[in-house]
């Protein structure tokens, strides 16, 4: 059963003080593209990912979300600038007497640490260098997870579309041979039709059966569709025979898809029958509802 382009997966791996969390989601698009949203520090990441999905995914617009924190704090040093905490000290300090001396205007000395911490560069935080090896192991571990996730609701979802476009092919088929019970009788309609024309226009005599023979196989080689007809039901075969497969089939099933539409079309243009025209109109929704659904299987 093939599968389709629309999937989610995600896992989680809490090791070595690191809480990792990992996200594959995709949505329909006519080749592959791969993105990440990665940490700033863990860009790196980006093409190992790529390699990791290379030959896993083959259509889709697919993007990998990295989330990677510490719970323990560990990864941060914090250091205090003890030179820039006195300079802002001893400045506000110097300002508040210079007032006091030029304008008489004292002002209470109410420095606390609460205030020092929303002045800039008082607090340096250092970020702790990454080992990327150790990162990749518990990264890797967590995408095979979230990938395995992502694949089956793929799988499932394919599944799914793979029944459905069964049962259309089904009414399809089922269209297309009413469209052949018909079409015998459409050439002895015609002449019928003609030599009752001739007659209301004769009458009884004067009436060349010969010539009514002949038009009436000229207008049965003219709407012929017998060489349609087969080359739909040959479609719709190996429309089957690729749903079966496990293989990426998308792009083949599009193309089949156009090929029905234009037997479908073709034989619209020969019809010279009411019964076969609506069924015609019928079969043309129904390979677009077809197409619709295809464009969501990888």
């Amino acid at each position: 059963m093939p599968k389709s382009m629309t999937g989610y997966g995600r896992a989680q791996r809490l090791s070595d003080g690191r809480d990792v969390l990992v996200e594959i989601r995709a949505v329909n698009h006519r080749y592959y593209e791969f993105s990440a949203r990665l940490p700033r520090t863990c860009m790196y990441l980006e093409e190992k990912l790529k390699s990791f999905l290379n030959g896993k995914i083959a259509r889709g617009k697919v993007e990998v979300s990295v989330t990677i924190t510490r719970p323990d704090g560990k990864d941060a040093q914090i250091a205090v600038n003890r030179s820039v905490a006195e300079g802002y000290v001893n400045a506000l300090r110097m300002l508040n007497e210079e007032m006091g001396e030029n304008g008489g205007l004292w002002l209470s000395d109410d420095i606390t640490l609460s205030s020092l911490l929303r002045l800039p560069d008082v607090f340096t935080v250092t970020k702790e260098q990454d080992d990327e090896n150790a990162v990749w192991a518990i990264v890797s571990e967590a995408a095979a997870e979230a990938l395995e996730s992502f694949l089956s609701m793929r799988k499932a979802e394919g599944e799914r579309l793979a029944n459905d476009l069964l049962g259309k092919l089904s009414g399809l088929e089922s269209m297309l041979k009413k469209i052949e019970a018909i079409e015998p009788g459409v050439a002895e309609s015609y002449r019928q039709k003609l030599l009752a024309k001739l007659t209301e226009l004769l009458g009884d005599t004067n009436i060349d059966e010969q010539r009514i023979l002949t038009e009436t196989a000229i207008f049965a080689e003219k709407t012929a569709i017998d060489e349609e007809t087969v080359r739909l039901h040959s479609h719709i075969a190996q429309f089957r025979t690729l749903i079966a497969s496990d293989e990426p089939v998308g792009r083949k099933l599009d193309f089949l898809v156009q090929e029905m539409n234009r037997e479908v079309n073709t034989i619209g243009s020969k019809a010279q029958d009411l019964s076969i025209t609506r069924l015609v109109v019928d079969m043309k929704s129904e390979i677009e509802k077809i197409r619709e659904q295809i464009q969501n299987i990888e």
